[in-house]
């Protein structure tokens, strides 16, 4: 059994991985960190592992995180840098779904996020966890920088037209759209129900930071300078991502066959058939991104639609398939599952 330590356990992302990890035959839930929360059961917070965690949250300096094998940090953005050099040197392996550790440019990253970086050192070490792109560095990686939602689906929609160099690198669109669960738990004005409901809206359009994520991404696939204009949408849903990809041809190509032989092995992308429109709420709780592609009129412009669960193949699931990677354990153990309908 994997010895698992989950630190930030009282999130979405956090919730979504301890049921997972509930199920998963080769886990051992062993602790489970809260400031604010030490003592509670898990169960108490979360009626829905009722039965399934017997643990009680724990303060982070109680928890022995040094006795797990793997620690999942579920927390927000610059915590994990500030405990991942110590988890490593005593031999734990770190999978992190935030933002430590994805940008590999240290100043890019501290631009967009706006604090100093407590470990540039393991920059370079964090292998970027998107195993469609990195399955080989995962398996041997002490720590995996767990992929954002946005960037998980946008990048999954434009790497086939990328790497067959079959699109204009200049001139790449993404408009995507987010359920609210996407702002995590924490309460805000514009996440409240009186607020997201019946309504939809861009923002970050100036700059949004997972657009350096998904343009590194998209740049090391091309290697060549990439020109990504991104927009993200708040929708009134509370799961699911949207991703609307242009593209402009620069040779014709059998599109659908390229999509297909692309992620023929991959377990977890499903390319649908010719003129497919994939909804969010066909992946909803499931570890798919479901992606259709288009050529409007046959014209020069390609059109993808990529969807996913914000929560699972956008965080806690993506991190689920890092573990079982890095563990030489089957990559769909614990996340073959159906998604949820209605």
């Amino acid at each position: 059994m994997i010895k698992i330590g989950v630190v930030g356990g009282t999130g979405y992302t956090g919730v979504e991985l301890l049921r997972l990890l509930a199920c998963h035959p080769k886990a051992q839930l062993t602790a489970i960190t809260s400031r604010g929360e030490a003592g509670m059961p898990v169960a108490q917070m979360f009626p829905s592992l009722r039965g399934r965690v017997a643990l009680e949250f724990v303060a982070p300096q109680d928890a022995l995180l040094d006795r797990c094998d793997v620690v999942f940090f579920a927390t927000p953005n610059g915590i994990a840098m500030q405990q991942a050099q110590a988890l490593l040197d005593a031999g734990v392996r770190v999978i992190d779904l935030a933002a430590d550790f994805r940008i590999r440019d240290v100043a890019e990253w501290q631009k967009w996020y706006g604090m100093e970086h407590a470990a540039p050192q393991l920059v370079a070490e964090a292998v970027y966890g998107l195993p469609e792109v990195n399955r080989e560095r995962i398996r041997s990686a002490r720590l995996v920088a767990n992929p954002g939602c946005y960037p998980t689906a946008v990048q999954l929609g434009f790497l086939p037209l990328i790497e067959a160099s079959a699109v204009d690198l200049g001139h790449l669109v993404a408009d995507a759209k987010s359920g609210v669960s996407g702002a995590g738990r924490k309460a805000e004005v514009h996440t409240l129900f009186s607020e997201a409901a019946d309504s939809f809206k861009a923002y970050g359009v100036p700059g949004h930071r997972h657009l350096p994520e998904i343009r590194q991404g998209l740049m090391q696939c091309a290697q060549a300078p990439v020109g990504l204009t991104f927009v993200p949408h708040l929708t009134p849903m509370i799961r699911g991502i949207h991703a609307t990809l242009y593209a402009r041809l620069t040779r014709d190509v059998d599109l659908q066959a390229l999509f297909e032989n692309r992620y023929r092995d991959e377990a977890f992308v499903d390319v649908l058939p010719t003129g497919s429109h994939p909804e969010t709420r066909s992946v909803r709780a499931s570890n798919l991104c479901r992606i259709a592609v288009h050529r409007p009129q046959g014209g020069d412009v390609v059109v993808v639609l990529s969807v996913i669960d914000n929560l699972v193949k956008g965080a806690a699931g993506q991190a689920v398939q890092n573990m079982n990677i890095m563990f030489g354990l089957d990559e769909t153990l614990g996340l073959d599952l159906v998604p949820v309908s209605p």
